[in-house]
């Protein structure tokens, strides 16, 4: 039999526009009420005919991704692999441009193209509802990972609803030098909201998404980790100050960092705001990037 060709598929990064967070449930997950917009800031995750199950990564902070039992794209293949009866054969090479560990789900994305990459690779023939349920099994993140696009997150985050978004927007990502740890970030907020907060609602955030309003968008954006966010990382207050004060429509730490995201009013004044913030030295690199994008795609 000929032996199956290597399937690439191009990943996007993803954005909180806002994010609400509940009380901590008994599974030691919290409530979420989470608008999601993926960006186009892409991962490239191949999936490889071999004996065996690997993985290789390359690219910005590769070096930061484990490359063991724990990294998120081979045990998205080896779901995969399990449930549909297959053997786990395959190479995973990743090529990273999705921030590692700053809030943009470069992991949760990385698991979502390993979903589609290996289903085309093995031939599973899964359904994108069906590669949806095992993403929820390997991360709040994966399920919006694998969609794309703008979405309502529930739940922990899995429950997606999809939303309407008129236009593009367009945004300026700051990157931190090193990053920050989730569980660390969720942990500092319970430790200052106490038990019993409720996450913050995302009504705001939706009116101007279907309004294509770039300026009530950026009014609206919302994360009710900032606070925690910065608390563990004080120099991300500057990060935010200089992206307002060069103009950006709204700023925001994303996810639970420390990458910060600007909206900013076009493209050329993403750029501008882009440049002057690595001058400043406020952060390691920035990106500019458009939303909403599609999700993952083959080839």
């Amino acid at each position: 039999m000929p032996v199956p060709s290597p399937v690439t598929v191009r990943v996007p990064a993803k954005v909180n526009l806002h994010l609400g967070v509940g009380p901590r449930r008994p599974d030691g997950y919290h409530d979420l009420q989470t608008v999601f917009q993926a960006l186009s800031i892409y991962d490239e995750v191949t999936a490889y005919p071999a004996p065996g199950l690997t993985v290789m990564v390359k690219g910005q902070d590769a070096d930061e991704v484990p490359v063991d039992s724990t990294n998120l794209a081979l045990r998205a293949a080896a779901l995969l692999a399990e449930r549909t009866g297959v053997d786990a054969a395959a190479r995973i090479g990743i090529r990273k441009e999705i921030p590692v560990a700053g809030g943009m789900a470069g992991g949760s994305a990385d698991a979502a193209a390993a979903l589609v990459a290996c289903d085309a690779l093995w031939g599973t023939g899964l359904s994108r509802a069906q590669l949806a349920e095992l993403a929820a099994e390997l991360g709040s993140d994966v399920p919006f990972c694998l969609q794309g696009g703008c979405a309502l997150g529930t739940g922990r985050g899995q429950v997606l609803t999809p939303v309407l978004a008129r236009g593009s927007f367009h945004w300026v990502v700051a990157i931190a030098a090193t990053g920050l740890s989730t569980p660390e970030v969720y942990a500092e907020i319970d430790r200052r909201r106490g038990p019993g907060a409720e996450a913050t609602p995302p009504d705001e955030v939706l009116a101007a998404l279907r309004l294509g309003d770039a300026k009530r968008l950026g009014a609206a954006l919302h994360n009710d980790l900032e606070p925690a966010a910065i608390g563990l990382r004080p120099a991300l207050r500057a990060t935010l100050d200089a992206g307002r004060e060069l103009g950006a429509l709204g700023a925001m730490v994303s996810g639970s960092g420390p990458t910060c995201v600007f909206l900013a009013r076009s493209h050329a004044a993403a750029i501008r705001i882009a440049a002057a913030l690595t001058a400043e030295a406020v952060c390691k690199t920035t990106r500019v990037a458009e939303g909403p994008v599609p999700g993952p795609r083959v080839g």
